[in-house]
């Protein structure tokens, strides 16, 4: 009946093997060859009588359009409670602080966007987290989003429908946390660093400290350095996620980061590592010189454990950056591609380009050595000339470059 009716109206059907959601979507958008898309649930819950309203806000020159069925109405049973006043409203807040996002209603089925940013999108989720998917990479890829009022009304469906609340609210929010390493790693990381930080420092200055009503002595300091420990992890692990994420290709650069990155050396890493290295073992020093003025006899834990849990935490906290930084400065070394005037950026590994001999002798300080090109496949090998490519999955042919 479905097939009739299209071709009575002149729409096209596209059928999809996939059940998931994502995956429909995705083989539906790419049978599509307008220049803007228009997608909701065919089940009658969404009146697409609202869609020229999205084609307006498209020909004005947004990129994403979004429907919020909050602003527009939701009538009664169209939608859970759980999902109407927790889930939505739960994980489009999260959405709009981890991505700065204008959007009001995250999983709204129906929405509009232009096919050209569809395709640089480059969207792979297959289940109902595709919805979240084409929000997030829109607004980090810097395209325009805008939201007009739609109504929701109950579907018409003769089946339970498809979503299960808990399962699909998880694999949503863990799309968003996975995309955005800060929020993950980073700020969390930083808060229980500067509490460590704070705890045992005022343990330091005077033992027993007290704060109100409360003691804090030597377990307190001993917390404080796991607090320290911990969230110094947390924090590195960030900056290692942002820009494997980065280099990977999954996230977009950033521009802050990326100065951050520029601006601050491998070798400051090492010598901040270093400097607190150092300031762990002068306490520890410190510590032992009062322990001598007692003969090395037993002395108050109260006393001596203050200086000693703040050495060995900038001990370890010390040697840890250090070694990190050189893992950093790691994941910013060139992979695959040899330019003569390469530089150091925060960008994706940058595609297969074409360089001649002398580039190469350049490049790597072989001025009077020659350079052996061995292909793999000369069927594939048409021009003799092109040179510099090495074994990629993404080359044409497979290419191992020797100097002699």
């Amino acid at each position: 009946m479905g097939r009739r009716l299209s071709r009575k109206s002149g729409f096209q059907q596209v059928n999809s093997r996939a059940i998931a959601l994502g995956s429909a979507l995705r083989g539906g958008i790419s049978a599509s060859r307008g220049e803007f898309v228009v997608m909701g649930d065919c089940d009658g819950s969404y009146d697409f009588g609202h869609a020229p309203r999205i084609v307006e806000k498209l020909q004005e020159g947004y990129d994403l359009v979004m429907g919020n069925r909050f602003l527009g109405g939701i009538q009664p049973g169209a939608m859970p409670w759980k999902h109407r006043y927790i889930g939505n409203p739960v994980l489009s807040g999260i959405g709009r602080l981890l991505f700065q996002c204008p959007a009001g209603d995250f999983h709204c089925g129906l929405r509009g966007f232009r096919r050209e940013m569809y395709d640089q999108l480059g969207l792979n989720t297959t289940g109902m987290e595709f919805a979240s998917e084409m929000v997030i990479k829109a607004q980090l890829g810097g395209f325009r989003i805008a939201e007009v009022p739609t109504v929701l009304r109950p579907d018409g469906r003769d089946r339970s429908p498809h979503l299960r609340s808990f399962r699909d609210g998880w694999r949503h929010l863990r799309f968003m946390l996975l995309f955005s390493p800060r929020w993950l790693f980073f700020v969390p990381g930083c808060v229980l660093a500067l509490v460590g930080l704070l705890l045992m420092s005022v343990i330091a200055v005077g033992s027993p400290a007290r704060i109100g009503g409360l003691s804090l002595s030597v377990n307190t300091s001993i917390a404080a350095s796991l607090l320290t420990v911990l969230g110094s992890q947390l924090a590195f692990t960030g900056l290692f996620a942002r820009r494997l994420a980065t280099r990977l290709g999954i996230l977009p650069p950033s521009r802050s980061f990326g100065t951050w990155v520029v601006r601050v050396p491998l070798e400051w890493g090492v010598a901040a590592g270093f400097a607190s290295v150092v300031a762990g073992l002068m306490l520890l020093t410190y510590a032992t010189l009062r322990w001598s003025e007692t003969g090395f006899a037993k002395l108050d834990p109260v006393l001596t454990m203050r200086f000693v849990v703040p050495a060995m935490t900038c001990t370890v906290l010390g040697t840890g950056l250090s070694f990190l930084s050189f893992l950093f400065g790691l994941l910013g070394l060139p992979v695959g591609s040899v330019e003569a005037d390469s530089t150091e950026t925060d960008t994706p590994m940058a595609t297969n380009r074409q360089a001649g001999p002398k580039a190469l002798r350049r490049r790597f300080g072989y001025a009077k050595k020659a350079i052996q090109i061995n292909f793999s496949d000369a069927k594939k090998h048409t021009d003799r000339k092109l040179c510099g490519y090495f074994k990629l999955a993404t080359c044409e042919f497979d290419a191992r470059v020797s100097f002699g």
